[in-house]
């Protein structure tokens, strides 16, 4: 199962329409909009990212839709993919089980106040 939510852009004066026609829609849930700056968020789902490819280009294709882009996504399966991922690796990393690394060459960048960014 996969989610993603929608930032759809369009004229003020259409805005309330399109919601209407969201909330009567089976291609997505709505969220909220703000009418003044003309934005509507609704979230899509699909049993993969061709199902919500294809949900997405529909709701951009509706009449008084400026765009409509995908802002976030949750993907199940990469998710679980991902955290066997982590679970399958060594919590330490191998350097610091490496008796030829002196601890002194390990440089240590965990500490974002004294990081240094180039800016």
């Amino acid at each position: 199962m996969n989610i993603s939510s929608i930032v759809v852009q369009a004229p003020s004066k259409y805005i309330d329409e399109l919601v209407e026609d969201f909330k009567n829609s089976e291609l997505c849930e709505y969220h909220l909009h703000d009418k003044e700056k003309g934005k509507i968020i609704v979230t899509i789902e699909g049993k993969d990212v061709g199902e919500e490819i294809e949900k997405l280009v529909k709701i951009q294709q509706m009449s008084k839709v400026m765009a409509a882009d995908m802002m976030m996504t949750y993907q199940e399966d990469s998710l679980d993919e991902e955290i066997k991922n982590l679970e399958a690796q060594d919590p330490v990393p191998s350097m610091l089980n490496d008796d030829t690394i002196d601890a002194r060459d390990i440089v240590y960048n965990g500490d974002l106040k004294k990081k240094d960014f180039g800016f």
